[in-house]
């Protein structure tokens, strides 16, 4: 009965002991993660940024002196769009002055001298810019990039973080910069209103928010 009981005592420290040095192990490596990747730098837009349509957008094309053949169309899943006269035009990754320009040539077939302004009025822009929010944000989704676009634009556009984010251990997975990662603090910046780590976003930024494993 001694020598089970003295074997139970051993068996429980050494439970014990190796718990403390699973825990420590644990927050060690939250440490090396969180100190893995450089922080986001402040600024990254770019001042000759273009948008870009993708599919989802609307324009609205204007003809000048001709009200029949200005509308607003929707560009189509596979990035073309229809209107009077024009047919499977491709607007996919184009700015509105060079699709504008598109028109013209198309138009051209049929009108004389066709003088055509793109505006659009719904945004949603090519896959490629879309900024994703992954992970434990309160309402992960796509948005599209829009120019000065911060940090704090997108905690706001998906309603902030669950109560299970790891905030300060989140990254921002750059595909601009080939797939280069950076670490952003979401707590400071949602939680104690800390602005210095407001940080801009690119086109084609992934924000990973990951869980809590305290």
């Amino acid at each position: 009965m001694l020598k089970e009981n003295m074997a139970f005592g051993l068996g429980a420290r050494y439970l014990c002991n190796l718990l403390k040095v699973l825990a420590i192990a644990s927050i060690l490596s939250g440490c090396a993660m969180n100190g893995e990747f450089a922080p986001a730098p402040a600024t990254a837009a770019n001042s000759e940024y273009n948008y870009h349509i993708g599919p989802g957008d609307t324009v609205n094309i204007v003809v000048w002196r001709n009200p029949e053949l200005s509308m607003s169309v929707p560009v189509r899943p596979d990035g073309k769009l229809a209107s009077p006269l024009i047919e499977d035009l491709p607007a996919l990754g184009k700015d509105p002055t060079t699709l504008a320009r598109d028109i013209e040539k198309a138009l051209a077939k049929f009108i004389r001298d066709p003088v055509v302004t793109v505006i659009v009025t719904q945004f949603v822009g090519p896959y490629s810019e879309q900024i994703r929010v992954v992970g434990e944000a309160a309402k992960p989704q796509v948005l599209p990039y829009k120019q000065k676009m911060t940090l704090l634009d997108v905690m706001i556009a998906v309603g902030g973080v669950t109560d299970f984010a790891d905030g300060n251990g989140a990254t921002i997975l750059r595909s601009a910069e080939g797939n280069k990662q950076y670490s952003v603090r979401l707590k400071d910046l949602i939680k104690r209103g800390d602005i210095s780590a407001n940080v801009e976003m690119k086109p084609g930024d992934v924000l990973i928010v990951p869980r809590s494993w305290f």
